[in-house]
């Protein structure tokens, strides 16, 4: 043992002798606790946090400590969140009878003391102020210290004392109960279950809570950028009907967007908020949980807050907002020919009904205010709060497109008169607000879903009887110049990403999105979604989803012959028990003929040809998986046995011979049977079919294994060696020869050397990655 850890042990063990004396004795030593004075804008202690103290917490614990799914709620993505501390209860929690009260930072309590009224408890010290009481009284220096003092296994498997798993036991704890926490698990140093900080990074943190944990917040926005908030947020607060109520749709779609202005190169993020106070004041935030739910006040204003916290991968949704986009809005928004005579209310049955409330508002408008940006809305499912863990996820395919209607074609008299006739049975859970009976709500929601389809399918049969309009047209092309038009969807079992082009292999499914389905779907999982909500909120939630679902796909499988319709769809589901929404989309294919001319026995593969031809021009290339280079672009076909092996998601960093690195992400993608069953996953694995793909770049917010290849040879050995894995052993013997383990003793220099990349190659997209999911393998 190091003198350093053998200091570091010493150390460990007086301060914990202090907790062992009883639990009044930090009070007694030091003092009751009180919350601190430590944000200290323009002075030179906080400056050195931004400098010297920020860089290592972003990179060395903000990795697993930075949003909703952080452990304990710990924030370290900000002085706010770094202040308010940890809490022992869950946000996610899908067994909950009764809602609870939500927990955003800056939103629901505006101060350190409000915090520890929530039942927050401190990392920081809050007692009596001194070098020594800084050190001893803080959860977070003891747990860097636990960790210091404790040798890491080198390049090993850690043992079961380590839980990796999402809804492991968090403990949490206070100062008073660390001693007991350090008896009980030694091994419970952070970071967890990563290797240690280096000297120098722990001396630094060190300093900087010993001198009190000064911090200060970013720099303001650059003039640029105030001029760009001010001209955005005059135009967004405008006083007419017309103008207050295009004002909130557009927050309602664009509330979870970080915005930025392509003018300025400062690196701000804004976020759309609503606020009690018009521009020119401080924001007020409106506190409500859903950005549609009533802001009890009389008027809301629409204001640009700057994004102070770290930026992560996870959460991160760029918006660019340039004169374009404003003459774009302007031109869909207020330009457009309709009148707004009294403006919608926020009671839930209402607000929860978007058909309803912007019903003054033209669907042409509407739908093409959605499609411009449809990858962010889509990056809403995402990575917004709903879209986490395996139960958040088992409604969609690992691997699948996403086109959409043309708004020429979805924006006729007729489907206007649709969606005004049945907008009653388009409403969506949310209209229960958080706290919902299951079953009671669901066959309510199953009958309006199902009049809504026979509707649409009866309007669908009339529109396309001649068999002439069902065809390529209906696809929407971007206008010559979106790559919105085209997306691709991968689910990693319990996180999934989305990005512009149709990215890999032709996938087993693809959906087709008209207005009222997108919009719907945005409704259910973003605006309308409570993560905070009880069992029922969220049951209900994925079982309306399936609806959304097999809506989409059936939009594609309009577009078959009608001889393949039933066919491929049999044999997305095979081995299903009929559910309760495959019976209600059952008679939702159309009977109209498709007007599309196939040649081959293999329509759905000629259908995707098409798609890819009608869509060339704006189709993202970025991620096109048939350029990787030889010998990686192997990886696309390897045999099932071994990609069985392989994690959701892998990065893989090659070296080349000019000293540069390059990024590739190999994502396996787990094949079912059918989707259909919400508690039995595992037994509708098809196992025998699942696929991989290489991608240069990243693709994934949580990698779960890295690999280093050194150069050429090391390439080629490492695909003729993952060919041959047939089990545990041989991807285990892999790790060992190419992996970067969670225990390589230079696990933090490739960490930096990866987001390094990251930085470089995705530029404005670009967020810390997070290693919650890292394997243990």
């Amino acid at each position: 043992m190091s003198k350093r850890v053998l200091f570091c042990a010493v150390m460990l063990t007086v301060l914990s002798g202090c907790v062992a004396l009883g639990v009044s004795k930090y009070d007694d030593m030091f003092g009751p606790e009180q919350p601190q004075a430590r944000i200290e804008q323009h002075h030179q202690s906080g400056t050195r946090y931004l400098h010297t103290v920020k860089p290592i917490l972003e990179s060395r614990c903000v990795v697993c400590h930075g949003c909703y799914d952080a452990p304990c709620q710990l924030k370290l993505s900000s002085p706010e969140g770094i202040d308010r501390g940890l809490s022992k209860e869950l946000v996610y929690d899908g067994t909950r009878l009764l809602a609870r009260t939500p927990t955003r930072l800056l939103f629901d309590a505006q101060t350190t003391t409000q915090w520890r009224e929530r039942g927050f408890t401190a990392v920081l010290n809050e007692r009596q102020q001194s070098d020594y009481s800084n050190l001893a009284g803080s959860v977070l220096y003891n747990s860097l210290l636990l960790k210091m003092s404790h040798p890491f296994p080198k390049q090993g498997i850690l043992g079961k004392e380590f839980d990796f798993s999402l809804d492991r036991e968090q403990s949490c704890p206070t100062m008073d109960e660390f001693s007991a926490l350090a008896k009980q698990q030694p091994h419970a140093g952070m970071p967890y279950g990563l290797p240690a900080l280096s000297h120098d990074e722990f001396k630094t943190l060190e300093q900087w809570l010993k001198n009190g944990s000064k911090m200060q917040q970013i720099a303001e926005p650059s003039d640029v950028d105030q001029k760009e908030v001010a001209k955005w947020e005059q135009f967004l607060n405008q006083d007419t009907n017309k103008h207050r109520l295009a004002a909130r749709y557009i927050f309602e779609h664009w509330y979870l967007a970080h915005i930025y202005f392509p003018k300025s190169d400062d690196g701000s993020f804004f976020q759309l908020v609503r606020s009690s106070t018009p521009p020119g004041q401080p924001i007020a935030l409106v506190k409500a949980v859903r950005p549609f739910d009533d802001p009890k006040i009389d008027r809301v204003y629409y204001r640009l807050m700057q994004v102070r916290s770290t930026i992560l991968s996870k959460t991160h949704m760029s918006l660019a907002l340039d004169d374009a986009k404003l003459a774009r809005l302007h031109q869909q928004f207020y330009a457009a020919d309709y009148q707004v005579q009294t403006l919608p209310g926020y009671e839930p049955e209402l607000a929860a009904n978007p058909f309803k409330v912007f019903k003054d508002i033209p669907v042409k408008s509407r739908y093409q205010f959605m499609l411009d940006e449809a990858e962010l809305i889509v990056k809403g499912f995402i990575k917004g709060p709903v879209c986490r863990g395996q139960i958040a996820l088992n409604v969609i395919n690992d691997h699948f497109w996403v086109a959409f209607v043309d708004p020429e074609k979805n924006s006729n008299e007729a489907v206007n008169q649709l969606l005004l006739k049945h907008d009653e049975d388009l409403v969506l859970p949310a209209a229960e607000q958080s706290n919902a009976l299951p079953l009671s709500s669901w066959a309510k929601y199953a009958s309006k879903q199902q009049d809504y389809l026979r509707a649409k399918t009866a309007l669908a049969e009339t529109m396309f009887a001649d068999g002439q309009r069902l065809n390529m047209d209906l696809i929407w092309r971007g206008e010559g110049e979106n790559p919105n038009a085209a997306l691709t969807i991968f689910r990693h079992f319990d996180s999934a990403t989305v990005v512009k082009g149709f990215i890999g292999q032709p996938p087993k499914t693809t959906w087709v999105l008209d207005y009222a389905l997108f919009e719907r779907i945005h409704y259910l999982l973003v605006a309308g979604f409570d993560v905070y909500g009880n069992i029922g909120h969220q049951l209900i939630t994925r079982l309306y989803m399936d609806f959304l679902r097999l809506e989409g796909e059936q939009n594609f499988l309009n577009l078959l012959p009608l001889s393949h319709r039933q066919e491929i769809k049999r044999h997305w589901y095979r081995k299903s028990h009929l559910s309760l929404s495959e019976f209600i989309n059952r008679k939702s294919l159309i009977g109209a003929p498709t007007g599309i001319k196939y040649k081959t026995d293999d329509p759905k593969q000629e259908l995707y040809q098409q798609l890819h031809t009608v869509l060339e021009p704006v189709l993202n290339k970025d991620y096109d998986y048939r350029v990787v280079g030889k010998p990686l672009q192997a990886l696309n076909s390897m045999p099932v046995e071994a990609i069985n092996l392989l994690p959701q998601v892998s990065f893989i960093i090659t070296k080349q011979s000019d000293g540069s690195h390059q990024a590739f992400s190999l994502l396996h993608h787990n094949a079912h049977f059918n989707i259909s069953s919400l508690l039995n996953e595992e037994g509708q694995r098809a196992y025998a079919e699942d696929t991989a793909t290489i991608v240069p770049g990243f693709i994934g917010d949580y990698p779960e294994a890295i690999w280093y290849l050194e150069n050429k040879a090391a390439k080629e050995d490492f695909v003729s060696l993952f060919s041959q894995m047939t089990s545990e052993p041989d991807y285990l013997a892999l790790r060992a020869q190419y992996g970067i383990r969670r225990t390589h003793p230079e696990f933090w220099r490739y960490s930096d050397l990866i987001h390094k990349i990251a930085e470089q190659t995705r530029g404005v997209e670009y967020g810390l990655f997070d290693y919650n999911r890292l394997e243990n393998r």
